[in-house]
């Protein structure tokens, strides 16, 4: 991987977290915040969504590109959803819990709340709302955190909605459930103060342990999105959207600057050759006899390939820009925003079955020469000479060094692109949502982890490691709330964070178990009606049948503590069927003996008890 000189390269970024808030309600009605399962809906309806116009009768470039794409989206709706989330109603007034959550950040953020909080509309056309808009409102500026590498400025803190959840998407559009659509969400935007991909995760774990310190934040897998803006002193801002991972703040930074090292290289190349681009041109007559299978299946399917040549572009079309990405794979990203599979160009071919001849042809067909490369498209007729368009549009920006745009962020750490940067014309007034006066003075600031770590070894007796695994942990919330009546903090602790790992280790379905569960089983052990040894197996019973409580499952399983009469008959039924080991050994069966023991009993005695019944029958029998 290479290293650079990111002070000298002029690196400038900034952050956008977005997290999802806990509440019991949404934020423009009552409908829960509980994710469901597809299959779980009980009705769909489907939509079709157009750009509007701003206040100023502006229309923003990303959503315009958005809407060329006529695509048809379709909604899944569920017994928990409202008119609301259907846009057959106006929004509700504000939530009141997520406005009390949001004030809590901004106070450990150090920011100024607003005095008045204004809701607006921001245009998405992508499907993700069935409105064609976002609700967003600023609460809180001019805020600052700290990180090894110097200080990240909070430049705001947005409450808005959040969007609808995309279940999978077809050639004829896309399909989204509602039951994440309208869940609270909280936007915060860092000035562009970081200066390397170290510091960027650095803020964005510090950002992450503020955020879980309130104790009213979702977690688990796309609760948490980080998007990162990214530009160096010659290229461009581009905004990297759906980090999912902390792990991967630093390598999309990294990449991202590679890659607008490398165009800003493409570009100077380019220059000294004097390139440019042609026009887009059909070259279906090239291909009449081909033996590719991918244009020979849009050939007979009514297609057509088209053709543009790119003067001068020889073996830059090629070249990589980012891990097994080249500008080539920037045109084809282009290319599919119109319904194409990708592009051919001839820095890879001849490949695909595209013969050397072809290839030849082409280039005669285009007025391409050696030092020239090609790019086509082989799909229906409209949608190939579209296609090929954009990638000619694209690669006109490669003139002119790093386009600025809204890119999609990969798995393996680069990118690809999704839309132009948004620009102002997509914000406007929400006039169905009243404005809210905001009151920081009733919000308490929260205690912040780490602080929450030393209290629990002060306060609590626990170990640094499982101190932190608590406080760090999705189940923080519960721990407090059952230790504050009255369980004692070791068991809860140790239940929360060591058994469940266990526990998941095992296949157990542990996120079947619901907090109700888990505060059950606490109180029963804490009063002493089911064992410390029985814990994993009634949560066990719990998570492979999640309707039953734990009483219920404490019944079923015969989890019960037992008297001490039935441990020692149990002990002596077990120390009898051993009694040659025991004749021989001694005392030195005991640890062999005291698992075969706890089997036994199955979890309906505590160890101690155990221990001190078979210590005594060995001995009656040494």
């Amino acid at each position: 991987m290479t290293d650079y000189d990111y002070d000298e390269l002029g690196l400038v970024a900034g952050l956008e977290i977005h997290q999802q808030l806990d509440t019991d309600a949404k934020l423009f009605c009552h409908c829960p915040t509980e994710l469901r399962e597809p299959e779980e809906s009980t009705r769909e309806f489907t939509r079709y969504l157009h750009p509007t116009k701003s206040e100023l009768g502006e229309i923003d470039e990303a959503a315009l590109e958005e809407s060329q794409v006529e695509r048809e989206f379709t909604y899944l709706g569920y017994d928990t959803t409202c008119l609301v989330e259907e846009d057959e109603e106006p929004p509700h007034r504000l939530d009141g819990e997520a406005q009390r959550v949001v004030l809590e950040i901004a106070q450990l953020l150090d920011m100024t709340p607003v005095d008045v909080a204004h809701v607006m509309r921001k245009i998405v056309v992508d499907g993700s709302n069935t409105s064609g808009f976002q609700r967003s409102t600023l609460v809180a500026t001019d805020g600052e955190i700290t990180t090894d590498d110097g200080t990240v400025r909070i430049a705001d803190l947005m409450l808005e909605e959040e969007s609808a959840q995309r279940v999978e998407e077809s050639d004829e559009g896309v399909t989204y459930s509602l039951d994440r659509l309208g869940i609270p969400l909280v936007e915060i935007g860092t000035k562009p103060d970081i200066s390397s991909p170290a510091q960027a995760r650095s803020a964005a774990e510090r950002i992450g342990m503020l955020l879980r310190s309130t104790g009213h934040v979702k977690r688990g897998l796309g609760t948490i999105r980080q998007d990162v803006n990214i530009s160096i002193a010659d290229g461009a801002r581009v905004e990297v959207k759906g980090v999912q991972s902390l792990d991967d703040i630093d390598d999309i930074v990294r990449n991202e600057v590679g890659r607008q090292v490398e165009l800003l290289a493409i570009r100077d190349e380019l220059h000294e050759r004097d390139a440019h681009v042609g026009d887009v041109q059909d070259v279906t007559a090239v291909f009449s006899d081909t033996d590719s299978g991918v244009v020979r299946g849009a050939l007979d399917d009514g297609g057509a390939v088209f053709a543009v040549p790119l003067y001068g572009f020889d073996g830059l079309v090629g070249r990589e820009i980012q891990p097994d990405r080249r500008l080539g794979t920037e045109l084809s990203d282009h290319a599919k925003r119109h319904g194409a599979g990708g592009i051919f160009h001839t820095d890879e071919l001849p490949a695909y079955g595209v013969t050397e001849a072809e290839v030849a042809a082409l280039r005669d067909a285009v007025g391409a020469g050696p030092e020239d490369a090609v790019a086509m498209v082989a799909a229906g007729p409209d949608v190939a000479e579209a296609a090929t368009e954009a990638a000619a549009t694209r690669a006109e920006t490669a003139l002119d060094g790093v386009p600025e745009e809204t890119r999609g962020a990969n798995e393996d750490g680069t990118t690809r692109y999704l839309r132009p940067l948004p620009g102002a014309a997509r914000m406007y007034p929400e006039t169905d949502v009243p404005p809210v006066e905001l009151d920081p003075s009733e919000v308490e600031e929260p205690e912040l982890l780490t602080e929450k770590v030393e209290r629990y070894q002060s306060e609590y007796g626990l170990d640094a490691g499982l101190a932190e695994q608590v406080a760090y942990g999705q189940h923080m919330p519960l721990f407090e709330s059952v230790v504050e009546d009255g369980v004692d903090a070791t068991l809860a602790a140790g239940t929360l964070e060591s058994t469940l790992t266990e526990l998941r280790r095992d296949d157990v379905p542990v996120e079947n178990l619901t907090d109700d569960h888990l505060r059950e089983t606490l109180e029963l052990v804490d009063a002493g009606d089911v064992p410390n040894e029985g814990v994993p197996d009634l949560l066990t019973a719990l998570a492979e049948t999640p309707d039953l409580t734990a009483e219920e499952a404490v019944e079923r399983e015969g989890l019960g503590g037992v008297d001490e009469a039935e441990v020692r008959e149990a002990v002596a039924e077990v120390v009898e069927r051993n009694a040659d080991q025991v004749e021989a050994q001694g005392m030195g069966a005991f640890s062999a003996l005291m698992g075969e023991c706890m089997g036994a009993l199955r979890g309906k005695a505590s160890g101690d008890v155990v221990s001190d019944a078979l210590r005594e029958e060995i001995q009656k029998r040494a």
